[in-house]
């Protein structure tokens, strides 16, 4: 072969790599249809609607086929023998309108059970099945445990945010509920959205329990003039606790969990602060447990851009203050911010503490952070982010870490026997841009 023709070759060549290796924007892929609903259970999820040392709550999906669902529950065993003692609970169904005719989704709640154990459940019609599931009851008593905490999902939910909640569950897989801050998908009545949320979360919905709160993008409306609605796939799909405010059902309630009040609010629905308030300080004043977690969606201080919240600042923080609140965990702002402050609004950074506040984003739209945040010790952007919060009855520890597994932030919270808080930063030197 000629030199000349060599030499060109291997020039086209060296072009090709390079234009391969230029930084190209990655192009969001499309949503990926779901194959449910069919006959076989699909999209299962836990949840609790009571107790979570007592009880426990499960949906899943199925086609207008199947009629009447069921679960069964046995206490898990090693024997894979377990099942010849499971005992059968019907389902409530609703009829839900998706764009590929009607999906059913079903409910049904196991009760009586004893606190601190692990059982094995399935989902189906008599005929068909779901897989055995297992899941542990919460302890009756304070006791250690884990959680995971994770900001707005919302896009890309299939190629990108499924690597955050799956990275979280390989750091953290004994962790006994997932927090989820709002906007789990982009488009609130997308069933598409929806299915990518499902498959991103796949197994780990139907064995550790979700916590969701509301964030806008579960929210819509059909012409600009009307008020903005709840997707009507909210309910169906997640059943949560109905202890909140009239109105407000299964997006504002609370549950204890080991020693901790677990309190979700609603930050979408604005004309509702005061109402959520009076019920808020309800919850605050009657609470025996040791830790109090609150999360919504809106920060109550802001670290994207220009954005601020003083209406919701104005209407919970003074109980935040009032009750001591622990810690308040929020999204919306698609970057990270983290701080403590006084009662009265002043960055604190000594070893006291009033409430630390944190903003969290888990997938992969990013905002960058304001240059007036003077309130966050802790802030960065452009970075897929989970964290996890160990609990007992001396101390809460709280690590963000990346979806690549760097430790990102961190801090300590011990409490004495009077109740008095030491805070400690435990935020480590980062290498990089954030």
């Amino acid at each position: 072969m000629p030199v000349r023709r060599v030499l060109h070759g291997v020039l086209l060549c060296s072009l090709v790599v390079g234009a391969l290796s230029m930084a190209v924007p990655a192009q969001a892929p499309a949503p990926v249809p779901p194959a449910d609903p069919g006959r076989r259970p699909s999209r299962v999820v836990l949840t609790w609607r009571d107790d979570p040392a007592r009880t426990q709550a499960v949906t899943w999906r199925t086609d207008a086929l199947v009629d009447e669902a069921f679960a069964e529950l046995a206490e898990a065993s090693a024997n894979p023998g377990f099942a010849a003692l499971a005992r059968r609970s019907p389902a409530r169904t609703t009829a839900v309108p998706v764009p590929s005719g009607t999906a059913y989704y079903h409910e049904a709640r196991f009760s009586a059970l004893r606190p601190d154990t692990m059982y094995a459940y399935r989902v189906g019609d008599g005929a068909t099945w779901s897989e055995w599931f297992h899941f542990r009851t919460a302890a009756a008593e304070p006791a250690p445990f884990s959680f995971i905490y994770v900001g707005d999902a919302q896009n890309d939910l299939r190629s990108l945010w499924s690597r955050a909640i799956r990275a979280a569950i390989l750091d953290a897989p004994r962790s006994r509920f997932v927090l989820h801050a709002g906007d789990l998908v982009n488009v609130g009545e997308s069933d598409d959205e929806w299915g990518e949320w499902f498959g991103a979360g796949s197994w780990i919905n139907g064995m550790i329990p979700q916590v969701p709160a509301v964030g806008n993008h579960e929210f819509g409306r059909l012409n600009r003039e009307d008020p903005r609605q709840l997707t009507t796939l909210w309910r169906p799909q997640f059943a949560l606790p109905e202890d909140g405010p009239e109105g407000l059902a299964e997006t504002v309630y609370s549950f204890d969990y080991q020693g901790v009040r677990v309190i979700v609010l609603n930050s979408v629905a604005e004309t509702r602060l005061a109402d959520q308030a009076a019920w808020l300080e309800s919850r605050l004043k009657d609470n025996r447990n040791r830790w109090t977690v609150v999360a919504f969606h809106h920060p109550v201080f802001s670290v994207a851009g220009e954005r601020d919240n003083p209406t919701i600042r104005n209407a919970w923080k003074p109980l935040f203050d009032k009750y001591g609140v622990d810690v308040v965990l929020t999204g919306h702002d698609h970057s990270y911010g983290r701080g403590q402050n006084l009662t009265e609004g002043v960055n604190r950074r000594d070893e006291e503490t009033g409430t630390v506040y944190v903003v969290s984003v888990s997938g992969p739209k990013m905002y960058e952070v304001g240059k007036a945040r003077s309130w966050a010790t802790r802030t960065g952007a452009n970075v897929q982010l989970y964290q996890v919060v160990n609990v007992s009855p001396q101390s809460l520890r709280f690590e963000s870490r990346t979806v690549t597994g760097q430790l990102f932030d961190a801090f300590e919270i011990t409490k004495a026997r009077n109740g008095r808080r030491r805070f400690i930063d435990r935020k480590p030197e980062l290498s990089g841009t954030y």
